[in-house]
């Protein structure tokens, strides 16, 4: 199991009431997303407007708690209820095995979605959509070089609902269990996002292959 520093029993007497039931929600969250293959990993907690995953923890920002990851994911169930039956950990989806995720801001993503096919879509209270998708591709040129978006692929990671941040929790707009945990063809997302840009002139499509236009069985 990876090392995992959290603070002292007698210290975590001394949380008020509402860090033991954070801690109880994003557990049961954990767990859910681990139960559908969904990779998750605990992250700092947040504790009086700053992150922490331990004494002495020099990162303000929310940032993975284990030492050893990507490479040690995923993790055991038994390993899951251990680490959130110790401290209220953010709950983090690494990315680039069962799902990227593209990050835009959220006047994009809101008109985005309206054209986009059915997936999983997560609002962060910073401002930011999140829109998981199939792994594997890159973004598109007309993407590619934006400062304002992010695709989070091999190596990174996003947090999940319900994780707790100082501006608020990130929530499920389109929860995964809607669309029945499937996930949508990246370039299809990517063709909503690039018409919804600011354009004088339509943007080209990228044709879905064959492949992904299949049902699912």
């Amino acid at each position: 199991m990876p090392r995992l520093t959290v603070m002292s029993p007698s210290a975590r007497r001394l949380w008020p009431a509402p860090q033991a039931v954070r801690r109880s929600v994003l557990r049961r969250a954990a767990l859910r997303y681990a139960d559908r293959d969904w990779p998750v990993l605990p992250g700092a907690f947040l504790d009086r407007g700053r992150y922490s995953c331990g004494p002495m923890c020099p990162t303000v920002a929310c940032h993975p708690a284990i030492d050893g990851w990507p490479g040690d994911a995923p993790y055991e169930r038994n390993e899951l209820e251990q680490w959130w039956a110790s401290a209220a950990f953010s709950v983090l989806f690494p990315t680039g095995t069962a799902f990227d995720v593209i990050e835009v801001p959220a006047a994009l993503g809101t008109v985005a979605m309206r054209s986009a096919p059915p997936g999983p879509v997560a609002v962060n209270p910073n401002g930011h959509w999140m829109f998981f998708v199939a792994p594997g591709d890159g973004l598109r040129p007309e993407l590619a070089n934006r400062v304002d978006m992010v695709l989070h692929g091999a190596g990174s990671w996003v947090p999940a609902p319900p994780t707790y941040t100082p501006l608020g929790r990130v929530r499920w707009e389109v929860a995964p269990e809607t669309v029945d945990w499937r996930l949508p063809w990246t370039y299809a997302v990517q063709n909503a996002i690039v018409g919804a840009l600011p354009t004088a002139r339509p943007a080209p499509v990228v044709t879905a292959p064959a492949w992904a236009l299949r049902p699912a069985a």
